[in-house]
């Protein structure tokens, strides 16, 4: 099976993670998590809760909260997280200057540029 193909519905992702529903719920809300939807029902994939298991380690072992863990997530760039390739990694500012998130800089050097960033996946997770 494709480990990025949502199967799994909402309940049976939290039984096989051992939570609650609502907590799937409030990570989605809290934006770590973006299931796939198939009209107002989410689905979740093999990845997603290999993530979901990561998230809540950080949280119960490592004690970071949600906050925390989102501000990790905007010090990675989104070269690195989505797996850019040389080209397009020679081309990004983010992997220039890793001092800020990727979209900040672009922003300041490139405002047109900065238009794609807002396009961008991890973008729009950081920002909700």
């Amino acid at each position: 099976m494709q480990d990025d193909r949502p199967v799994y519905p909402i309940s049976v992702a939290a039984e096989l993670l051992n939570v609650h529903p609502r907590t799937l719920r409030l990570y989605e809300k809290r934006g770590l998590i973006s299931p796939k939807r198939r009209g107002n029902k989410r689905f979740f994939s093999n990845n997603d809760l290999h993530w979901i298991r990561c998230v809540r380690e950080m949280i119960h072992e490592k004690g970071l909260n949600i906050v925390g863990i989102k501000r990790l997530l905007c010090l990675l760039p989104c070269w690195q997280i989505k797996g850019c390739t040389e080209k397009e990694r020679k081309e990004c500012s983010a992997y220039q200057d890793k001092t800020e998130p990727c979209w900040e800089l672009v922003e300041k050097i490139c405002p047109e540029r900065f238009k794609m960033c807002k396009k961008c996946s991890i973008y729009r997770e950081q920002k909700r």
